[in-house]
């Protein structure tokens, strides 16, 4: 028998992990109170949860976790209203919900073989993480190409995930480039928008699918570059998450046109994005 949708899975906050000097984004690590429920949530990077918290209600979030990393979900979330402030609050051993994994995740089947090409701004990068630690991983290595990752944010406070960063930079199968739009003396890497550092690498679109999160503005000078340098619209993939609410298509919130964001997405090609109302 199916799981109630409406029905969240029982966690605890193991693990409380402040990203930015502003202390406005943590990345939460929930441990499921059922290991048997560890097992039974699937998922893929790209997908979502609705995470809710008794007496104040809940609200979706990007997987930052990949289904290699198993046992518990990663969540970084960003301090911007009640819900989350209410969030922030909570120490390790809190309880939580979880429901899910929803929407639809990257096109990871297509995406075998193919060169990789991820492009993420600010707290956008969550999914973006769960993807590239599951590229990663020794078993997934080598059912993909190359992998180029250029990420960029105000600061380099504001980056996110700086230990991996690093980690992934001393790698030898992955390229990461890093770029903010102020610079502190310490920083030595790229200085602009993440624009700027995809023209200035000039990567092939031949054999190449490209992934992109990040606020709109950023979404929509990136995908005129990668319209530059021959990427095709159906090799451009996005994640949209906008309006998102009830996660199963049934409040309508996110609708654009006949498609929910939260079903039918948060993952759609440019090409099936041009097919609908200009709403994003």
């Amino acid at each position: 028998m199916a799981r109630n949708p409406y029905l969240p899975y029982p966690t605890r906050i193991e693990e409380v992990t402040v990203e930015n000097g502003a202390r406005d984004i943590k990345t939460f690590r929930l441990a499921f109170e059922d290991p048997a429920h560890a097992a039974e949530f699937r998922h893929l990077p790209g997908q979502f949860a609705e995470l809710s918290i008794p007496g104040v209600g809940e609200a979706p979030f990007g997987i930052a976790s990949s289904p290699t990393e198993t046992g518990y979900l990663l969540f970084s979330v960003k301090r911007t209203g009640l819900f989350t402030n209410e969030l922030h609050s909570l120490e390790p051993g809190a309880p939580i919900g979880a429901r899910g994994p929803m929407g639809k995740p990257f096109p990871w089947e297509r995406m075998e073989g193919k060169n990789l090409l991820i492009i993420g701004g600010g707290f956008a990068f969550t999914t973006l993480r769960a993807a590239i630690k599951y590229i990663l991983d020794p078993a997934n290595r080598a059912r993909f190409g190359s992998l180029l990752v250029i990420y960029g944010a105000r600061t380099p406070d504001e980056l996110m995930y700086k230990n991996e960063l690093a980690e992934w930079q001393a790698r030898g199968d992955i390229q990461v480039h890093l770029t903010v739009d102020v610079a502190d003396k310490p920083w030595t890497q790229h200085v602009g928008v993440v624009t700027r550092v995809l023209d200035e690498l000039n990567p092939s679109a031949a054999g190449t699918l490209a992934i992109a999160c990040g606020p709109p503005i950023m979404i929509k000078f990136t995908l005129l570059s990668l319209g530059k340098l021959g990427f095709l619209d159906d090799a451009v993939i996005l994640s949209l998450e906008m309006r998102m609410k009830c996660g199963i298509g049934k409040c309508g919130r996110c609708n654009i046109g006949s498609r929910y964001v939260c079903k039918d997405g948060p993952v759609f090609t440019r090409e099936e994005l041009k097919a609908l109302p200009a709403e994003y």
